[in-house]
């Protein structure tokens, strides 16, 4: 188990799937967590479960201050931000661009992009001041693989690979480490929205493709590690076996 005793750690979308997987993770590594979500009542059941080192922070990453107030709760709490996670994201409604709900698709990039530049937003003065910290973002293969009835997700990922590329350009130098995770396909609620959809081929994979939510948790726990500091700066693929034996995931 590594050991992350007196960190403190953000997570966003931390009501269920990988967040709340992740959630588990850290405070299982010893970190004290923030769990950020829409969700009053599953981060406060979380949080209840998770024990004295949680704490539930009701926030819409879609709106910056309500980000920018739960930063400044968790290190009131805690005394200090060392990690933020930036999990928070959607893919519903599915839909081929031409009959698209705008609306919806701005929705999806408020949450997806804008919630993600939120979290870096608000952190990123904060861990510089302090001489440094970690920004890990969820990402996905849609950032650079174009699926039919994802246009929404697969522009909003890419745009987040970016945003991790520019926190490692402007904060390296003070102490900052960037990092994406790019998990795969994740036995969590969204693949029921997916398989629903039958748009592309994600739509056609059965459960068995999927890996379970708490191999990305532990890959979040890890990368949070100096054992991951030499991929600073770039998008790590969980697809990729090297990977998955370097966390030990597989032999």
């Amino acid at each position: 188990m590594r050991d992350l005793s007196q960190k403190s750690v953000l997570i966003t979308g931390a009501s269920r799937g990988i967040g709340a997987e992740t959630a588990r993770a850290f405070a299982a590594a010893g970190a004290r967590v923030a769990l950020l979500a829409r969700s009053r009542e599953a981060i406060a059941d979380l949080a209840g479960e998770i024990g004295d080192q949680a704490l539930a922070i009701p926030c819409d990453v879609s709106r910056y201050w309500e980000v920018a107030a739960a930063v400044d709760a968790t290190v009131d709490a805690f005394g200090g931000l060392d990690i933020v996670v930036n999990n928070a994201g959607v893919i519903d409604p599915i839909a081929p661009l031409v009959t698209s709900d705008p609306a919806d698709w701005a929705k999806v990039m408020e949450i997806n992009v804008n919630g993600v530049y939120h979290g870096m937003r608000a952190a990123m003065p904060v861990m510089l001041e302090a001489g440094g910290g970690t920004i890990l973002t969820v990402s996905s293969g849609a950032a650079t693989h174009a699926l039919e009835g994802w246009s929404h997700y697969c522009a909003s990922k890419a745009a987040v690979a970016m945003l991790t590329r520019c926190a490692d350009l402007e904060g390296r130098s003070g102490g900052l480490r960037a990092i994406g995770l790019s998990p795969g396909t994740v036995a969590t609620d969204m693949q029921v929205q997916i398989k629903a959809s039958g748009l592309n081929p994600v739509s056609r994979l059965t459960a068995s493709d999927h890996i379970p939510p708490d191999w990305p948790a532990k890959a979040l726990v890890w990368l949070a590690t100096a054992e991951a500091d030499d991929l600073i700066g770039t998008e790590v693929s969980l697809r990729d076996p090297a990977i998955r034996r370097r966390i030990g995931l597989i032999p």
